[in-house]
């Protein structure tokens, strides 16, 4: 196959995807010749329009290390899909006046584009998108199944209100308490949701992180914290103060960790919408002022770390349950329905958020905790802060001198013995609300019957499909305006009813996508023996910002389908891999900012090999990517360099004579020239470090030990231009055929053209991985560093197997070393084998 002088990346990329797509190179299938498996999978995308530069590292990243794999034997998979529900659907159907199906398809069909533009080696047969009925018809069944099983329920829970646009707003859709879109004020409101029992499975989930070697510790550590698993005891306070109560005997729980500060608590804090302070408001205009002001608020947890603490007294009395003492009950902005019972016991001298509160209000701050090693009997300084640690109880009663957990058993044992405490294990981990009052989404495939309550869509009527074509108006989700839609029969007693109107949180699709990629063509059944076959992933890449909600959903999904029958492995990925933020000027890079690149503009500039090379050379994949425009100039002038060292006449016709005619099978190795035995040495210790550093996915080595191999080749290159010995031609052909295996996943597009231009008849996506030949690496002499008193004064080389004596005798007879040595004491000489001599004088 002739080469072309210049190196034109453009038509070579298109006729190697070209080749690719006509081959179906990258069509995976199961009885691939007993290889063993390998998947791997980037994280799918939204389709947004327009795939930007965080987008093409990942993908980049996950294609690199799919085809490193094949070339190591392997049976690759490497699926692409598109998450394509959500929000932005709907909020660009308003904007452009286009329904979201449409928006959502177009934006597919172009991101596709891109991303075979840029060469990536996905199954294509196996793409998916999670907004087709035949896909999401299979969670819709899951869901049927689940609720029959008691795992999934409807309850009302507090949601972020938008009355005007009349809809559900995500806590980041909440700006300074409005309406992101309308800037309306937005309210707490309770309304019925479907959530599923994820909390079922928490200690599973959270003891099965042990298990889990190939994640980084950061996301096991942010999922620990996120199932929060604690033990503490619930306490019963009782209530006084009001005869239209029941006596303390009906009481109000709280949950504590930090039971042996029970004898600190000045008042307990109940959230807006429990019902004490619904009882104590009824009679309080400016306490139901306070609740509707609360209900304002956001209700994600993030919102009530940051935001100002506010309260106000009920007036009504919370009775101690040792002291018997009668505390305030403030309603306040921090304490969430949701969580808990609803209330807590607040103990300022020994919480921060508590004694912030006390401080704003005047509440008493009492001390009963103080440092194990305190010699002043314990006094810290409660002015500044509260204190927060563990220690030694005084100031509370029978309890004093006890340490942490003898004043838990003791206090949770004398509470219990009156009934009025137990000791409990409590998760930070609430069950996941999958109900959204969107239109965009799967529609949740329940009916709603008077007569039967919430009956599950027979098997047989799924999927439920979303009707596309509708009109958004910004009110409200289309479907719960479609009589069309929403009315229905109900399955058990045939009378009418109203099919459910909420969709799934998007969370749902992307939570299973990994196994349908492994039987996308079955219309039967969600998962067939296929997704055994390949589950677990094999390598999973994606960014840190998933570390919680997506992978903790995947998990918990992938123990549903276990225990549905459908799948035999406990956990969805075996390896992670969080790669960097891709930076410019030192930030992120964003629209908002102005300091996005345009993939799409590089590729047509440099073609996608000089993107895809800059983007593994820059920084190893774990880590921050700081963009570089020179950076990119040089990646795109070292592919015109490699093109040249195969493309160039003289050196074409060298290469295709020794690979293309298998010449290099028959090279007598030993019989190479001290110099040749030396730059084949270098570029086999290269390869060396290369493989070193490959297995741990380290491609920015990998490349940097390749740019080397061209340094190294350079002389070489230089001499076939006229004729030359046969061992010149052997080493320069045998570097040539590793340096193309070495760089093949990298860049792809050049290494598959100057493989076959070079004569090899097989694809260079099934060669082999090169591996270092260990005789090449036994040198017969090396070069050492000279120094005198540190400073580099030349190099020598001595016989590999020379001894102290003989190294520091050829180091004394250089000249330049001679000259920095005479008249002068030597003190000692440092012999670092293999790297420096260090003489010392004086």
């Amino acid at each position: 196959m002739s080469l072309k002088q210049q190196y034109y990346p453009a038509e070579i990329e298109s006729q190697a995807q070209a080749y690719w797509d006509e081959h179906r190179s990258f069509a995976a299938r199961e009885d691939a010749d007993n290889k063993e498996k390998f998947y791997c999978l980037s994280m799918f995308p939204y389709p947004s329009g327009r795939l930007h530069m965080g987008h093409v590292r990942n993908y980049t990243i996950g294609d690199v290390i799919s085809r490193y794999q094949r070339m190591k034997g392997k049976n690759v998979l490497q699926p692409m899909g598109w998450d394509a529900f959500g929000l932005p659907a709907e909020n660009a159907a308003i904007k452009h006046n286009v329904a979201p199906a449409k928006w959502t398809y177009e934006n597919i069909d172009y991101m596709r584009g891109q991303l075979k533009r840029l060469g990536f080696g996905y199954d294509w047969d196996r793409e998916l998108a999670t907004c087709h009925p035949k896909y999401y018809r299979w969670e819709q069944w899951l869901f049927t199944k689940l609720y029959a099983k008691n795992l999934v329920y409807k309850k009302t829970a507090p949601v972020n209100w938008c009355p005007h646009d009349m809809t559900v707003l995500a806590n980041e859709q909440v700006i300074e308490g409005r309406c992101w879109r309308c800037d309306t004020a937005v309210e707490r409101k309770e309304i019925p949701q479907w959530f599923m029992k994820i909390t079922h499975y928490a200690d599973e989930l959270l003891d099965e992180l042990d298990n889990l070697p190939g994640w980084p510790e950061q996301v096991k550590t942010m999922q620990r914290n996120w199932i929060g698993k604690s033990r503490g005891v619930e306490i019963i306070f009782g209530i006084a103060g009001d005869s239209r109560l029941p006596g303390e005997e009906n009481g109000l729980k709280v949950f504590t960790t930090r039971p042996d500060t029970l004898m600190g608590v000045s008042y307990v804090a109940v959230a807006p919408e429990h019902p004490l302070a619904a009882h104590a408001a009824r009679d309080n205009s400016a306490l139901q002022a306070f609740i509707e002001e609360c209900r304002q608020g956001g209700t994600a947890e993030a919102d009530l770390e940051t935001m100002e603490k506010k309260g106000m007294d009920t007036g009504m009395k919370a009775i101690h349950p040792i002291t018997r003492q009668a505390i305030p009950v403030y309603v306040a902005n921090f304490v969430l329905m949701a969580y808990g019972e609803g209330a807590v016991m607040a103990v300022p001298a020994h919480d921060q958020r508590d004694w912030e509160f006390a401080r704003k209000y005047g509440l008493p701050i009492k001390q009963v905790i103080k440092p194990a090693a305190a010699e002043d009997n314990g006094s810290v300084d409660l002015n500044k802060c509260a204190y927060i640690e563990k220690g030694i109880l005084f100031d509370s009663g029978e309890f004093d001198g006890m340490d942490f957990q003898q004043s838990f058993d003791a206090i949770a044992a004398r509470l219990a013995a009156e009934g009025k405490a137990q000791v409990k294990v409590n998760y930070r981990l609430r069950d996941w609300g999958v109900s959204r009052q969107r239109y965009w989404g799967a529609p949740i495939p329940i009916i709603n019957c008077d007569a039967c309550g919430a009956v599950p869509v027979p098997e047989a009527d799924l999927p439920v499909v979303l009707p596309e074509d509708v009109s958004m108006e910004g009110v409200g989700s289309p479907i719960k305006k479609m009589p069309a839609f929403y009315e229905a029969t109900c399955p058990a007693c045939g009378g009418k009813a109203l099919r459910e109107t909420d969709t799934f949180d998007t969370f749902m699709e992307s939570s299973w996508y990994f196994a349908r990629f492994a039987c996308k063509d079955n219309n039967e059944v969600m998962l067939d023996n296929r997704a055994d076959y390949w589950l677990p992933v094999d390598q999973y890449i994606g960014g840190i910002e998933h570390a919680i909600l997506h992978l903790l959903y995947a998990r918990f999904y992938t123990r549903l389908l276990r225990d549905a029958g459908l799948l035999n492995n406990n956990e969805p990925f075996t390896n992670l891999l969080t790669q960097g933020m891709v930076l410019k000027d030192g930030a992120k890079m964003s629209k908002s900012k102005g300091n996005t690149v345009d993939p799409q503009a590089l590729i047509d500039q440099y073609g996608a090999d000089t993107v895809r090379l800059f983007t593994m050379f820059a920084s190893p994949p774990e880590q921050s990517l700081e963009w570089n425009d020179d950076a990119v100039e040089g990646a795109f002038r070292f592919l015109k360099r490699l093109w040249r060292m195969v493309a160039d006449d003289d050196k074409h016709a060298v290469l295709y004579e020794w690979i293309g005619n298998h010449k290099l099978k028959h090279v007598s190795w030993d019989a190479l020239s001290a110099e040749l035995k030396s730059i084949r040495a270098e570029l086999h210790g290269l390869l060396e470090q290369a493989n070193r550093d490959v297995g741990k996915y380290q491609f920015n080595t990998v490349v940097a030990a390749a740019m080397k191999m061209v340094n190294c080749l350079q002389p070489l290159s230089e001499r076939l231009r006229e004729h030359t010995d046969e061992g010149s031609r052997a080493v320069y052909a045998e570097a040539i055929d590793i340096l193309l295996r070495l760089l093949s996943p990298i860049v792809p597009h050049i290494t598959h053209t100057l493989w076959q231009g070079v004569g090899n008849a097989t694809d260079i996506l099934d060669a082999q991985w090169p591996a270092p030949d260990a005789t090449a690496l036994v040198r017969d002499t090396v070069e050492l560093v000279v120094q005198v008193n540190g400073k580099l004064r030349g190099k020598v080389s001595v016989p590999a197997d020379a001894g102290k004596q003989q190294i520091e005798a050829i180091a004394m007879r250089d000249d330049n070393v001679r000259r920095h040595v005479e008249g002068k004491e030597i003190m000692k000489v440092v012999v670092a084998p293999g790297r420096l001599i260090n003489i010392v004088v004086r």
